[in-house]
């Protein structure tokens, strides 16, 4: 590939606006309690993943994956979709229910992790102020369906629009549970062990993070995890105050911090290709309607 080659979206498309925000943080955190509902899909994280262990190693590879996806070359993001869909070839779970043993890679499993992140990422990003019309999140969750298709999925099967999504999820909840796996996740993301010097740090800042992860999730998350849902418009105010003080961070810096995709696209594309909220405003008059990332 080129030097120019824009990646799989581009800089025109949404998710390469959006996914610079950072907001995103709070948005994958929130991913992950939904994800834990699914007892099948959280018992193949709990058998194949050290994140007891390694935590912020594990939030920093989901971010490098959903960053080169988004920010790098085609060829790079191939890479690494070729890499992920080997991993979920090879590894297996046992069911918690039945004692089956089934692959980690099963259709329906990877739709449930995909269908929670792309949901999290959008909710998230709307409720805390990011200007996105509802065309454009449909286009954002059309476009995500080329995020599936790295990690194995037939993009046909995957919910193209907002609406597509919802009743998704309006057909699988009754397969949902808080069972033991979940309650662990849920014990982990509110409490993760820390070096001693980092003990303040947790309390002061990833408590506050967590906590508005998990008060962002729908109804009948809170539900299943057994404590009540707080007003929806509290911590909608809650994700603007965050959403607004994080984008006060300068832009050039949050560019820099690790993994540091956006910077790299950005020295391969020229400053034209810098993510902006702005931008989302002037294609909000333009959009041609849901459709594949226009590059």
């Amino acid at each position: 590939m080129s030097e120019t080659d824009v990646g799989l979206f581009g800089p025109r498309s949404v998710t390469w606006q959006m996914h610079a925000d950072p907001m995103m943080w709070i948005a994958g955190v929130r991913a992950l309690y939904l994800q834990a509902l699914h007892p099948r899909a959280v018992r193949g994280v709990m058998e194949n993943s050290d994140f007891r262990e390694d935590a912020w190693g594990r939030l920093m590879r989901t971010a490098d994956f959903v960053g080169t996806l988004t920010y790098a070359t085609t060829r790079d993001a191939e890479k690494y979709g070729a890499r992920v869909r080997t991993i979920h070839r090879l590894l297996t779970a046992t069911d918690p229910l039945t004692g089956e043993t089934y692959g980690i890679g099963e259709p329906d499993l990877l739709l449930w992790v995909h269908c929670a992140e792309a949901d999290s990422y959008l909710q998230v990003e709307r409720r805390s102020g990011l200007p996105l019309t509802d065309a454009q999140a449909d286009r954002y969750i059309d476009e995500q369906r080329e995020a599936a298709r790295m990690v194995g999925l037939d993009p046909s099967a995957v919910p193209a629009t907002t609406a597509e999504m919802e009743a998704y999820f309006t057909g699988i909840r009754p397969q949902l549970a808080a069972g033991p796996d979940a309650r662990e996740v849920d014990d982990f993301l509110r409490d993760p062990p820390v070096p001693a010097a980092l003990v303040p740090a947790r309390a002061l800042l990833w408590r506050r993070v967590a906590a508005l992860a998990y008060d962002s999730l729908p109804p009948y998350a809170h539900e299943l995890y057994g404590r009540p849902a707080p007003p929806r418009a509290a911590v909608d105010r809650r994700l603007r105050a965050a959403g607004t003080a994080l984008r006060r961070v300068p832009a050039p810096l949050r560019r820099r911090l690790p993994p540091g995709h956006v910077a790299k696209a950005m020295a391969r594309l020229g400053r034209g290709s810098r993510p902006s909220p702005y931008k989302l405003r002037r294609q909000a008059a333009i959009l041609d309607g849901p459709g594949r990332a226009q590059r």
